[in-house]
């Protein structure tokens, strides 16, 4: 695997099993050839080492599952008397509407649900005294918003009141909650479904996964992320040309990724333009005969110009004093790419050198654009399975894609820690090649 947890542990069918409200036994209004069968589930791991193996109780091992996501035959919801309700939570990213309008359109087309509500600003769009109203979705208020980058409902960070959330759903008499965000969204959404389990009330949440760094536990892939890597390769590619408009040109661009370089790596890879990617998984020295700037002099003398490509959580082991957190809980990052420019042009000053340095930070415009057809492709299934799993009663879990299958996965799991990338994997080895940076660019000792 290129991938790797913070926090990584054995599992269990148990940490795979999905939570019903109840007996399913209402006829699907859907008409299909093929429902998913109740036994229907995909590895979890398919490497010899399984790693993810339960020891049954005759002592055999066994292999942990996920269950497979898709339409049953038979529904907990009974469409007709059902309403929903969709919320975006935390940064942009390209796909939001999408999701959005992929719910909408399952719901109303193929469900005939009477309902569907748009929750304002995010989770404070539940708290009355911010005095947010819901907004009716229909198929002709969702009907071009893919065209748009964005989330039509708004958004905004910060933690709420499980319990005036679930008042909230109460009063509207909503049954399906949908959840749109990254991984602090759904800590909320499983507190969320805690509040509602104690309550002993019939109501689904289900989660869809949001980060466009894609560093969510047990999502292969987020959507959003294939978007966010085509606009970074464009920075990238106008980084290259202008380090090769003059003598010792370089160019630095600054990506997303807070805990994992998944953006920068996987840019650098589509285009091979990029000479170093930096990024918060492995840490680096600026000075010293193996540091970055040693490295970045030996490029500029063998080849004339160089392209940086950093994303905006690495090299934090170079700031002493960033405290605190924003208002999602992360921990605030020290401005990496400032620091870059600035000790780059000290460097070569005190060098004698004379350099030509172009800065450019295109993250607002990558998390803002409308999603490529990839991610539209993507948001459009994981948007229709929310609603399939939802209907049927699911509750607590989230749908993702494992192994090239979409799956359900509890929020207990996404919930466990980060994904990052594995350093010592074929995958990094690949972007060293693609760049022809060092191995490392730490000192000993």
């Amino acid at each position: 695997m290129h991938t790797r947890n913070f926090d990584f542990q054995p599992l269990s069918n148990e940490d795979t099993y999905i939570r019903t409200l109840g007996q399913a036994t209402i006829d699907s209004p859907l008409q299909l050839e093929r429902f998913i069968d109740g036994d229907d589930s995909i590895f979890v791991e398919v490497y010899k080492d399984a790693r993810f193996c339960a020891v049954g109780q005759d002592g055999v091992h066994e292999p942990v599952v996920f269950e497979h996501a898709g339409p049953r035959a038979k529904l907990f919801f009974d469409p007709s008397k059902t309403k929903c309700a969709v919320v975006t939570c935390g940064g942009l990213c390209p796909g939001l509407n999408n999701v959005i309008r992929s719910i909408v359109l399952e719901a109303y087309h193929f469900y005939n649900v009477p309902a569907v509500f748009g929750v304002r600003y995010g989770l404070a769009g539940f708290i009355p005294e911010h005095g947010y109203n819901f907004e009716e979705l229909t198929p002709e208020s969702v009907r071009d918003i893919h065209e748009f980058g964005g989330t039509m409902l708004g958004s905004s960070r910060g933690p709420q009141s499980p319990e005036e959330i679930v008042d909230a759903l109460e009063r509207m008499n909503i049954g399906i909650l949908f959840m749109i965000g990254g991984d602090g969204t759904m800590r909320a959404a499983s507190k969320v479904q805690e509040v509602i389990e104690q309550r002993g009330a019939r109501i689904a949440v289900v989660g869809v996964p949001k980060t466009i760094d894609n560093d969510i536990s047990f999502v292969a892939k987020t959507f959003g992320f294939d978007t966010a890597v085509a606009k970074a390769t464009e920075a990238i590619r106008c980084a290259h040309t202008e380090a090769l408009g003059g003598p010792n040109g370089i160019g630095v661009v600054k990506l997303m990724g807070r805990n994992a370089g998944f953006i920068a790596a996987e840019a650098c890879l589509a285009l091979r333009d990029a000479n170093f990617v930096l990024v918060p998984e492995e840490p680096f020295d600026l000075y010293g005969e193996h540091g970055f700037l040693e490295a970045l002099r030996e490029r500029l003398r063998s080849r004339g110009h160089a392209v940086i490509v950093v994303a905006e959580g690495a090299g934090q082991n170079l700031f002493r004093d960033i405290h605190g957190t924003d208002a999602s809980g992360n921990v605030r990052l020290g401005d990496i790419g400032s620091l870059l420019c600035s000790e780059i042009k000290k460097y070569f000053q005190e060098q004698g050198t004379e350099i030509t340095l172009k800065y450019i930070d295109p993250s607002y415009i990558i998390r803002s654009v409308p999603a490529n057809s990839a991610d539209g492709i993507y948001c459009g299934f994981l948007g229709a399975h929310s609603v399939h799993a939802a209907m049927s009663g699911r509750t607590g879990m989230v749908v993702s894609k494992w192994n090239g299958r979409f799956v359900h996965i509890p929020f207990s799991l996404i919930t466990r820690g980060k994904k990052n990338i594995n350093t010592r994997s074929n995958y990094w080895r690949a972007v060293l090649e693609a760049t022809g940076q060092p191995r490392t660019l730490r000192n000993p000792g």
